[in-house]
Formats: C-alpha cells, structure tokens, sequence
C-alpha cells in the first residue's frame, strides 16, 4: 500500500507564477486545488501580499513571495529572475506556468536556465497592443524572449493566437488555445444571479440610490484609460444628453432613468484617467463609484447590462461574469471579447475607442426592451455551453499530462491516477 508521503513524492511538482497575487486569487481560483487533487504537487509563486496568503489558505497550496514589479524596472527584474532560478533549483519543478508579462519573463527565463524541463506561458492580454516608439521596441523584444524560452505557449484567445503569429514572435507549432479560450473558464453555479437574494438586491439599490425602474450599466475592472474608461464616461454623458432631447421614441422603446455603475480601484499611476473624466465621475448623480469589491456579484445582480469598451484583452473574466449572471454586454471590437459576445445573440460588438457608436450601443439596449429581452435569454446559456470552468481544467490537466508523457516524467502515481479516471 502507497503512503501518503509517498504519492505525495510521486506527484509532479507544477509552479504557476504571476505578478501580482490578485491574479492567483480571483483569476486562477479553484485551479490550483483542482490540480493537487489530480495529481500534482502545486506551489503559487507571486509578489508579497494578503492575496498571496489567501490562496495558500483557500487553495491549500504552499506560496513562495516573490517580489516583482508591473513597470520596466531592469534592476529589480534582474533581481527577481536570480531569485526565481535560486528558487527553481531547490525545488525543482517539472512545470513552471507563467501567466501576465513581468512574471512570463521572470518566469520562463528563470525556469530554463534552472533547467526545468516543461516551460508554460499563458497570454491573457498584451500591453504592448497599446504600446509606441521605443517602449514597443522593447516589449516585443521581452515578448519574443519570453516565448523562446517557453517550450509551449498558450493564448487564451483565439484573437491574441492571430495576433502572435502575425508578429512573429513565436512559431506555429508553440501556440495552442486551452478548450474554448479563457484561462480559468467561469464557476457558472457561483456566478449565478439565483446567488443574490431579491432582499439583499432591494437593500443594494437602496444603498446605491438606484431606483427598481432605472436602467443600470455596469462596468468592473480597473478604472484605467486602456479599459476604455474615458469613452466610456464620455458616452453616458451623451446619453444623457440624447435621452433630455429624445422626446419621440421608435415602436418597442421605453423611457427609463439610466444609470453608470463602477465597480473597480481608481489607478493614478499606469494608465490614469483624464482630468475630466475624474471630474464627470466626481460630479455627475448618475455615475455611481463603489471601488474595489471582493464580491462583484450583488453588483451584477442590480445591473442590466455590462459596458466594457476596453482597449485589449485576452480573455475578460469580466465578460463571462456578467454573461453568467444574466447579463448582455456591450463589449469594443478586440480579441477575446468578440469571441464571447456574438452580435445580435448575446450582447453587442462596437469599434474600439469610438464614443459615438458606444453610446448609440448604449441608447439601444436601454430603450429598446424586445432588443434587450432577445440578448438577455441567451447571455447565461452562451456561457454555461462554452466556458463552463470544469471543461477548461480538465482541459489543462490534460495538455499537462500530455507534455509529461512526451517528456518521459509521468509519475508512476499520476499515470495510475489517469487510469482509473
């Protein structure tokens, strides 16, 4: 009979590496447990933090802190690539799995020169999309490396896979799309709007000073120019405006008072909003501000429609999110939320950047209820078919198996484990 030190011996040791610990908690939750119950011995390295902490209690997981940081800072990079090889060499993993950009380069850089033999990066969204003049120059030099360094390469779009090969930062033959795209699919019996009580929704609305028969937009994630935030301000505004002048409406359309709900931490720093926008969010009674939620849910269930006119993306957990509460999206023309929202049947598509079609998208979907009614039946069931969350961990626990056996470093254990499953 097999100890438990044994199998626990036995097992592969997996490292998923990220840069900041919020993206381990909310991003990549419930993966790590599911890939220790299934054979695999997983550590969460990422920067110090309460999330870091969070995980190793909620995931059951030990964590490594890792100190690196989200701007170009070669000193400190150079001094958590040395730290993350120290940290490879003792403990030796058979997999390293990076996810966004600083800790893709710490992290698959580190790995190969500490001799790690499967190499993993996922790409869920590329800053350099937005990037000019010799800041591109250098991310797409840190991009290519980091793929080279990497022995398979994962976008978690179909959109962002177009994007790598048409910029040739890495061959064909390294790229592949996890299931149907997304990097951790979405918990559809959590993300549920039979989750929120109509008690706790009444008492919301009432702390928030939105009325049963308002029209709410919702958008949650960083309140940053790169999500479209200040088209997005600039669109409600002229939805106002539209709406105090609209007094003849076409067959189907209904007046309703029409609300902006912004559920995300204000950054100053990277990518801070223009003075006006601050100002309008400030000043305006119908834009409501509630910051960072741990439990964006409540939110959503108040909510009728998502706004999220962002710049890029890989694959927007927020997008999921809302489709799963029952909620139709307004979503810009980019990778990752044109393949989740599919025009006409649950949601609607608008260029990037263009503050007229946004607020057209805008004054549809909230005055034209037999158009809302449609989007809104389809938005929970598109989901639940195509990203539900066990299909794409199941899927990635495959593709890890696959690479073991190709490498000859199945477990003994682990092979037994895929047997009797």
């Amino acid at each position: 009979m097999t100890s438990a030190t044994e199998i626990k011996m036995n097992k592969s040791k997996l490292v998923r590496i990220t840069t900041v610990p919020i993206s381990l908690r909310v991003l990549l939750r419930g993966q790590f447990r599911f890939m220790s119950e299934n054979g695999f011995a997983v550590k969460a390295v990422s920067s110090e933090g309460d999330d870091l902490y969070h995980v190793q209690q909620s995931e059951s997981i030990p964590v490594f802190p890792l100190e690196m940081t989200r701007t170009i800072s070669p000193l400190k990079d150079i001094k958590s690539l040395w730290q993350f090889y120290k940290f490879c060499k003792k403990e030796k993993p058979t997999i390293v799995h990076s996810h966004t950009p600083k800790a893709g380069i710490v992290g698959m850089l580190g790995a190969k020169l500490a001799g790690v033999p499967v190499r993993l990066h996922t790409v869920a969204g590329l800053p350099l999309m937005e990037a000019t003049g010799i800041k591109r120059k250098v991310l797409d030099i840190v991009e290519k490396l980091t793929y080279s360094c990497a022995t398979k390469v994962y976008p978690n779009s179909k959109g962002l896979y177009d994007f790598i090969l048409e910029n040739k930062f890495t061959a064909v033959d390294k790229l592949k799309v996890i299931a149907n795209g997304s990097s951790n699919g979405i918990d559809t019996s959590f993300f549920s709007p039979d989750q929120i009580s109509n008690n706790e929704k009444k008492a919301l609305r009432e702390h928030l000073g939105i009325l049963d028969s308002d029209f709410v937009f919702i958008f949650v994630g960083r309140l940053v120019g790169d999500k479209g935030m200040n088209e997005l301000v600039q669109a409600f505004r002229k939805l106002e405006e539209v709406r105090e002048g609209d007094l003849g409406m076409g067959r189907g359309e209904e007046r309703r008072g029409v609300k902006l709900l912004l559920v995300g931490s204000l950054e100053t720093e990277l990518d801070p909003l223009k003075p006006e926008t601050l100002k309008e969010i400030e000043t305006n009674p119908n834009i409501i501000s509630v910051g960072f939620q741990k439990d964006v849910r409540p939110y959503f269930a108040i909510s009728d429609a998502l706004a999220f006119p962002s710049y890029r993306e890989g694959f927007p957990n927020v997008v999921m999110q809302a489709g799963a509460m029952g909620l139709p999206s307004i979503v810009s023309d980019i990778n990752g939320c044109n393949e989740i929202v599919i025009e006409g049947q649950n949601g609607t598509i608008v260029p990037s950047k263009n503050v007229e079609k946004l607020m057209e998208a805008m004054r549809k979907i909230s005055h034209d209820k037999a158009y809302y009614e449609q989007l809104q039946r389809n938005a929970r069931k598109m989901i639940e078919t195509r990203y539900e969350q066990r299909v794409v961990w199941e899927a990635l626990l495959a593709e890890y198996n696959s690479l073991l056996e190709q490498k000859g470093l199945i477990p003994h254990t682990q092979s037994s484990h895929r047997l009797n499953n």
